[in-house]
């Protein structure tokens, strides 16, 4: 069984569709808790570490073979999770960062909450330096965009994030911060490639509890 973290339940049935997808075997457990995005916004990630650590050994507890955070302002604080968990603990954006250093050393960093710009700029910087690749990091916020996510208004977020996307020029890879970007994917007309988490993410951590 993988165990998924996550701060906005708008993401378990993007999962549930992903493993149906592509991993139809694997047993998924939801765990969703929007405190835990809120209080990282307003204190820091490591605000709500000692939180984060729990619900992963709970899961742990409850028979996860691998935890995965969809949250990447909480990513690094529940990958540091891992040391006490005796699991992987996988945060989804990491297998992008890698994506994106590979593609080349000019990437674009788009998200819709300014609180995960620095955290996803310093998993890619360090992928890049565990690769020995050169990485120029920019970070754009769009601005407005959240407001429609927390309204509810889906269509006008993801039409914001898509436009951010075409907006950018001189880039090797756009990186989408935040898993709930990820279906402005396929809305973007923009020659630079696009790249979002849940896929490459929810791969890896199946893979990851497959081998325990």
């Amino acid at each position: 069984m993988l165990a998924l973290l996550h701060t906005s339940p708008v993401h378990v049935p993007v999962f549930d569709a992903l493993r149906d997808e592509t991993h139809p075997d694997l047993a998924l457990r939801h765990l969703v808790d929007e405190d835990l995005l809120t209080r990282a916004r307003s204190d820091g990630p490591e605000a709500v570490a000692a939180d984060v650590r729990a619900l992963v050994e709970q899961a742990v507890a409850d028979g996860a073979r691998a935890v995965l955070c969809t949250c990447s302002t909480i990513g690094g604080t529940a990958e540091a999770a891992a040391a006490s968990a005796g699991v992987p603990v996988l945060r989804v954006d990491r297998p992008m960062a890698a994506a994106a250093v590979a593609a080349g050393p000019r990437i674009v960093v788009l998200a819709a909450l300014e609180s995960t710009l620095a955290p996803t700029a310093e998993l890619i910087e360090g992928e890049a330096r565990r690769g020995g690749r050169p990485a120029e990091v920019r970070l754009v916020l769009v601005e407005d965009a959240w407001p429609h996510f927390e309204s509810g208004d889906t269509d006008s977020y993801l039409r914001l994030i898509a436009a951010g996307a075409d907006a950018v020029i001189d880039a090797d890879a756009i990186v989408l911060a935040q898993a709930s970007m990820a279906p402005a994917q396929a809305l973007t007309t923009t020659r630079v490639p696009v790249l979002s988490s849940p896929r490459l993410g929810l791969t890896a951590a199946a893979q990851a509890a497959s081998r325990v």
